[in-house]
């Protein structure tokens, strides 16, 4: 199959998430040499990842082969092959710079509703400078400041918060909230609305929420093979942003051939940074004998790119950090692959490169992609921050 352009966001802040080249530089893999000092800051800039813009493997042509206890000698791991693009995409950046920017103007503490993305070192890095993260509303006291997630709400969840006379700053990303708008404008025409996603994940709640007597969840081709959709209503589909390209396409085409007449978004829903994480790891996958994932466990986007892997017949693992690496894995693997999850810091993926490279792997990386996205902070943020100066 050919690889599609990787794609991004037309103007910055706008939701339009059309296709768009993004050039490659000619070559496979680039060594990335020197020190790995300079590549902890800032994490996934406005410039792209650190570790594209710094140096992280040692120059040394001759370096010493990694051998693991219990091997009996054997060498494994001779280099460690970075996917690009990988980490931070545009509606996480936003949506930890929202709590950051709250903290500064409201001071310590800035409530936030469930965790503002997935990942457990962004949020304990939050909650160490005065976030507050809740399950409930009820858990935030009468006036004060909250944030809602990257993940997106369920309109009840925002009338509570008037009713609570919350100050409230949506962070939801942009492509979430498209997504919303979509299954609620299907809803008002009448349509039956078929939603595609993760029973239980948070941005899939927030999307039900939006017309619940409309909506019926699809979670597997299993699903869309026996789900009972009404012959009197038009019928439409919508899909959570951090599916699986193509077990996505697979729940599609049976929901296609069951019911031919149903509709679908003019743009996939599935957003420009999972899809470019998933094609980077299948371009990966031909070199490396293993691959190392590094995202929490509940990061939806993250667990794609395992399940990608192994669909492809690759070993692979998902990690919260390098402490979850298991020597284990590593047995008989001459090159490892190394990814990240859209919501996973990049000093992370640094800290995985330094253990790899302290055990005389050669670290290298994929020609960088950039991906030119951005997204503006929340409105009632920098009205705030305008009124405030």
């Amino acid at each position: 199959m050919e690889k599609p352009a990787a794609r991004g966001v037309g103007a910055a802040g706008s939701p339009d998430c059309s296709p768009q080249t993004v050039r490659r530089r000619r070559g496979s893999h680039r060594p990335v040499r020197g020190s790995l000092e300079t590549v902890c800051e800032p994490d996934n800039g406005p410039s792209g990842p650190s570790l594209q813009r710094g140096w992280i493997a040692s120059c040394d042509t001759s370096h010493a082969v990694l051998t693991l206890p219990g091997y009996g000698g054997r060498a494994v791991v001779k280099s460690l092959l970075l996917a690009s693009p990988r980490g931070y995409c545009a509606g996480v950046e936003r949506a930890v710079e929202t709590v950051e920017r709250a903290l500064a103007l409201y001071g310590a503490p800035v409530y936030v509703r469930k965790q503002i993305v997935h990942n457990s070192h962004v949020v304990g890095d939050l909650r160490d400078r005065g976030a507050v993260f809740v399950d409930s509303l009820a858990d935030v006291p009468e006036g004060a400041t909250v944030v809602f997630s990257a993940h997106g709400i369920a309109p009840a969840v925002r009338r509570e918060a008037q009713e609570l006379r919350l100050t409230t700053i949506d962070a939801t990303c942009p492509l979430v909230t498209k997504v919303h708008a979509q299954a609620r404008r299907y809803a008002e025409a009448g349509y039956c609305v078929v939603l595609i996603g993760h029973a239980g994940h948070e941005e899939v709640e927030g999307t039900l929420g939006e017309a619940p007597e409309a909506i019926v969840l699809v979670e597997s081709t299993q699903d869309a093979e026996r789900v009972p959709l009404p012959d009197d209503r038009r019928l439409a589909y919508v899909t959570q942003t951090t599916l699986s390209v193509d077990e996505t396409n697979e729940i599609v085409s049976v929901l296609r051939r069951r019911y031919p007449q149903i509709e679908g978004p003019r743009r996939e829903d599935i957003c420009y940074a999972t899809s470019n994480r998933q094609w980077a790891v299948k371009e990966l996958l031909a070199a490396v004998d293993l691959l190392l994932v590094v995202g929490s466990p509940n990061s939806s986007n993250s667990q794609r790119l395992v399940d990608v892997a192994r669909a492809e017949g690759t070993p692979a693992h998902l990690v919260d950090d390098v402490r979850g690496i298991d020597e284990g894995w590593l047995e008989g693997c001459e090159t490892v692959g190394l990814t990240s999850g859209a919501s996973a810091p990049e000093r992370l993926v640094a800290d995985v490169c330094e253990w790899f490279r302290a055990r005389g792997a050669e670290v290298s990386e994929q020609a960088p992609v950039h991906e030119d996205v951005s997204f503006k902070l929340p409105v009632e943020l920098r009205r705030a921050e305008r009124a405030a100066a």
